[in-house]
């Protein structure tokens, strides 16, 4: 059986996140038509601002917008790999708030604050509280997201 340690980074157990770590994430993520439109449809959402070109055309925006479903998803996948490699379990996501609307073709980046740790129920793992900020090429703010991850820790408390 493979040791999943050897699978994941040597520096996102829960002993190494420290409050007020601020990470910018190596990677940036093009929304493109084929992920808002695969989304949006899962998902459901009809809204006229995510599929029809001709309407949004006319507006201010001069096309179709990204559903902020999209721009999540892509902001916490950025993330992942420094902050949930080694995640037992998704708590939560609160807070979340856009700020700009974002077209097909704009490239986002995700930047994370630890703003909180404590102790989880299992002895081999502990909440971490992260706050995710999705901005774009130009460092403009598009989203943020708490997210509360539980996390396994390097040595189980006591062990």
């Amino acid at each position: 059986m493979t040791d999943i340690s050897t699978l994941t980074g040597s520096d996102n157990y829960y002993e190494d996140f420290k409050v007020g770590a601020i990470f910018r994430h190596a990677r940036g993520k093009t929304v493109t038509l084929l992920e808002n439109v695969l989304i949006t449809n899962l998902v459901m959402n009809s809204a006229q601002a995510h599929f029809n070109e001709h309407e949004m055309g006319q507006t201010s925006h001069g096309g179709v917008l990204s559903f902020g479903g999209v721009q999540l998803a892509i902001v916490l996948g950025l993330s992942s790999q420094d902050c949930c490699e080694n995640a037992v379990a998704e708590l939560g996501l609160d807070r979340v708030s856009f700020f700009q609307p974002v077209s097909h073709g704009m490239t986002l980046y995700a930047i994370t604050e630890v703003l909180e740790k404590r102790d989880g129920e299992k002895k081999d793992a502990g909440v971490v509280l992260f706050r995710h900020a999705g901005v774009d090429g130009d460092s403009r703010l598009i989203l943020e997201a708490d997210r509360r991850v539980l996390i396994r820790r390097r040595k189980p408390v006591g062990a």
